[in-house]
């Protein structure tokens, strides 16, 4: 008998967006020969199903449950297809553990760290990784541009602190523009980093863990067409991605290298993408941030890495369920 998988899509911010493109992309690769896929929207106004017929189904929250005809249905596991929060920042991770269902994304104390950017760094560091010079700010803590200028050089990225998809996100090269690159980002987010530029070439890389073993897939290398790889660029066509990037085997390697140091530092679960620039002066990547629920859609890098490895989603969203389940 197949098992019953909940798909959750959806969720409380901008990134809503996006979730749903990933989840239309898992549901046309799921293995319904091992999967029946059930659809699951978080949304403001609800948790629900929609039937194949139209008909939606409200979410029993009290054991995440679908009565549907008069049937009781409950979960063997979660394929988590939610960017932002609830999804991406352990809320739902912690939810799902008083449940004791299993789900295919890093837990709920590894969730809320890593959708916390400077936390994020902060841990990284610490552990041996390069990451960039940065400031973390806190809305109306009183420190101004100036302030923030005295501590980092030009030109800098000013960013909330928690969330995705480059939503609120600047490139700041004058001093004239940081205050309003601040109020951009204050407005999506109560905290906000402020990080050094660092020269280099822009490589992401998807990693996973099956049977027991950390996998990396093949790198990416972004080159955007605007000054950074912003919403635009991510998202609406304005970057080239070149998969597999076309670059030395050294670099390959220490990419490759950190990329699973930083898996087993945060112990993280399922997929999760990491993004670094690698600084050719110094020969070394760092470490921009670390996506644990990235995107899935048709303009998604993680499936073209999957596609650039030979394999195909099909198998891939298999190798993630069947490893929550291990």
């Amino acid at each position: 008998m197949n098992k019953k998988i909940a798909l959750i899509t959806g969720g409380y911010s901008g990134e809503s967006v996006i979730s749903y493109k990933s989840a239309a992309t898992i549901q046309q690769n799921i293995d319904t020969n091992k999967w029946d896929c059930y659809l699951i929207d978080i949304h403001p106004s609800g948790w629900f199903h929609m039937t194949n017929n139209g008909e939606k189904i409200l979410v029993d929250k009290n054991d995440f449950s679908l009565t549907i005809n008069g049937s009781k249905i409950t979960f063997d596991a979660v394929l988590v297809g939610l960017h932002g929060t609830p999804g991406e920042d352990g809320k739902l991770q912690g939810y799902f553990d008083c449940l004791k269902i299993p789900y295919t994304s890093c837990d709920a104390a590894t969730s809320a760290l890593t959708f916390n950017k400077r936390y994020t760094v902060a841990v990284a560091a610490f552990a041996g990784v390069h990451v960039a010079k940065s400031v973390h700010l806190f809305k109306n803590d009183g420190m101004d541009a100036a302030a923030i200028l005295q501590q980092l050089q030009l030109p800098v990225f000013v960013k909330p602190n928690n969330g995705g998809s480059s939503i609120g996100m600047s490139k700041v090269n004058h001093a004239d523009d940081l205050a309003p690159a601040l109020a951009k980002a204050f407005n999506e987010d109560e905290q906000v980093l402020v990080e050094e530029f660092i020269a280099g070439r822009e490589f992401t890389i998807g990693v996973y863990q099956t049977k027991g073993t950390i996998v990396t897939l093949p790198m990416t290398e972004i080159i955007s067409k605007n000054d950074f790889f912003d919403f635009e660029a991510k998202y609406e066509g304005a970057s080239e991605e070149v998969t597999p990037a076309q670059a030395s085997d050294k670099i390959v390697a220490q990419i490759q290298a950190a990329a699973q140091k930083i898996y087993k530092v945060f112990h993280c679960k399922g997929i999760v993408r990491i993004d670094f620039i690698y600084n050719e002066a110094l020969q070394e990547p760092y470490m921009l941030e670390i996506n644990t629920v990235p995107g899935q859609s048709a303009a998604s890098i993680v499936p073209q890495q999957v596609a650039a490895m030979g394999s195909t989603l099909k198998e891939f969203y298999s190798a993630l369920l069947e490893e929550c389940f291990m």
